[in-house]
């Protein structure tokens, strides 16, 4: 071919010179629409970014729109100057492990992600972000950028927390209505014992509480003493629990060489109640020939222990409690007449927990805070569960709904079987099961459930260690000592 001719090349130079004019076009409407989008992004609530990533998919900040003023109190240079991912500088080391499984696991599953977390600035003011957004790939596939926004929701946070704590101070409120001192219970049943416990509280006279096993008889005797103006002790004696040739001594005491045994001189019961309450559980248990010393000791406030000719005296305040029908035992001869209405001037009849199952919801809230050492309002109780308890008529009353909840939040569906139900306590309990089952040792199966429960707790909370740990109330150190200790 020969060389081009002026015309053609003219023309070529007029084709160069339309495709450059074209190019110039473009690049200015692409300038336009960066200016425009640009403008968009400084005037979002909030921070728009972009992100390039390296090959192990380390994200670093290239654009920060302006909202990053109002965000962090910094200029826009403050992100891109320092060629890195300035964001995990600033998130608080507990949310920073959930932060980085988020945007791995939506760059890995070609999903938008959004996640919340806390950033510490200079001033050490902490804010609560929501960052949300996607990645951007290349035509192969690859992953070149996370483009997102970030917002400020430390106000709705902190706005969460208050519903949070003024939820529980109604909630508290509500029970603090249905609460006398340790005693709960909004049924007309209690709260015709608690009216009693006032009156029997102002009066000097012996009180004696009826009610079947398991009822909190103890607890209100304890009750009736702290509201009385007694400044002494209180002295819980399980009669039940005395052999029959240690009665004597154990309430009036004994001098020393008194009988076998007796090498020194020893305070009974009586004396260690002066000036405060006696209370005498299971006072059914006394046999006869004890009731006529009782008896006497009651009238004249005066006794010999064992081996002295020399009367002691003790004031005090006796209050007795039984699950026996003493009437009939009266009738029967097995207690004396005399000491029963000694006993009887003031009865108190503590109900069985089937008659106020309008108190249930109030009892197991309270065992729970305890148990858990945090508001009930965290752990919830499956329905069916709920629905075994309320049908439930609990023969072993108060007691008895102690120990199924305690076993409960501990070992799950084993206590359930009691009502012929299952269900798990926190999830994933059968799993707990059958690790410890296959365990060799008894310390080998708590380890195992220790484990466990650390595993579903770090799952429950994303991961976040500072969460964790309150959750499961366990100071930092503590904590990451089971971490190490489970290969966690």
């Amino acid at each position: 071919m020969g060389e081009p001719t002026y015309e053609e090349l003219y023309q070529q130079c007029r084709l160069l010179e339309s495709q450059l004019a074209s190019f110039k076009e473009i690049r200015k409407q692409l300038l336009g629409s960066q200016r425009q989008l640009t403008r968009l992004f400084n005037n979002l609530p909030g921070m728009a970014y972009r992100c390039s990533l390296d090959a192990k998919l380390n994200p670093t900040l290239v654009f920060v729109s302006q909202g990053c003023v109002d965000l962090f109190g910094v200029a826009p240079e403050f992100f891109t100057d320092q060629k890195t991912n300035v964001m995990e500088t600033l998130a608080h080391p507990d949310d920073l492990p959930g932060m980085r499984r988020e945007e791995d696991g939506a760059i890995l599953d070609r999903r938008p992600y959004k996640m919340y977390y806390r950033v510490r600035l200079d001033d050490d003011t902490v804010k609560w972000i929501w960052d949300q957004g996607e990645c951007v790939y290349d035509e192969h596939d690859a992953p070149l950028y996370l483009e997102g926004i970030m917002i400020d929701i430390s106000a709705q946070k902190l706005r969460e927390y208050e519903l949070i704590q003024e939820n529980q101070r109604l909630q508290n409120t509500m029970e603090d209505q249905y609460r006398f001192g340790r005693i709960i219970g909004k049924s007309q049943e209690m709260q015709e014992v608690v009216k009693l416990i006032s009156m029997a509280a102002k009066s000097d006279a012996n009180v004696i509480i009826l009610g079947e096993t398991g009822t909190g008889k103890d607890l209100v005797a304890q009750t009736i003493h702290e509201l009385s103006e007694l400044r002494g002790p209180y002295v819980p004696v399980n009669c039940g629990a005395i052999p029959a040739n240690l009665m004597e001594s154990e309430f009036f005491g004994h001098k020393k060489g008194a009988f076998s045994g007796a090498t020194c001189d020893r305070k009974g019961y009586l004396a260690q109640a002066d000036g405060g309450t006696l209370f005498l559980d299971e006072v059914g248990e006394i046999d006869l020939s004890l009731q006529v010393k009782l008896l006497r000791a009651l009238e004249s406030k005066r006794f010999h222990p064992v081996g002295s000719s020399e009367a002691q005296a003790s004031r005090f305040r006796l209050v007795a409690a039984t699950n026996r029908d003493l009437a009939q035992m009266v009738r029967e001869g097995r207690m004396r007449s005399d000491f029963y209405f000694r006993l009887h001037v003031l009865p108190l009849r503590v109900p069985p927990l089937r008659e106020r199952m309008e108190d249930l919801p109030l009892l197991v809230s309270e065992f729970m805070s305890r148990y858990l050492g945090k508001p009930s309002s965290v752990y919830s109780i499956p329905a069916k569960v709920r629905a075994a308890f309320e049908a439930h008529d609990w023969p072993g009353n108060i007691r008895e709904l102690q120990n199924v909840l305690e076993r409960y939040l501990t070992f799950g569906e084993v206590v359930l079987s009691d009502f012929g139900i299952r269900a798990e306590a926190g999830g994933g309990m059968d799993e707990t099961l059958a690790l410890a089952k296959d365990c060799a040792s008894l310390e080998e199966s708590m380890d195992a459930v220790e484990r466990h429960i650390l595993l579903k707790a770090l799952e429950r909370n994303h991961w976040k260690k500072g969460l964790t740990a309150s959750d499961l109330g366990l100071n930092m150190r503590t904590m990451q000592r089971k971490l190490k200790k489970h290969g966690l």
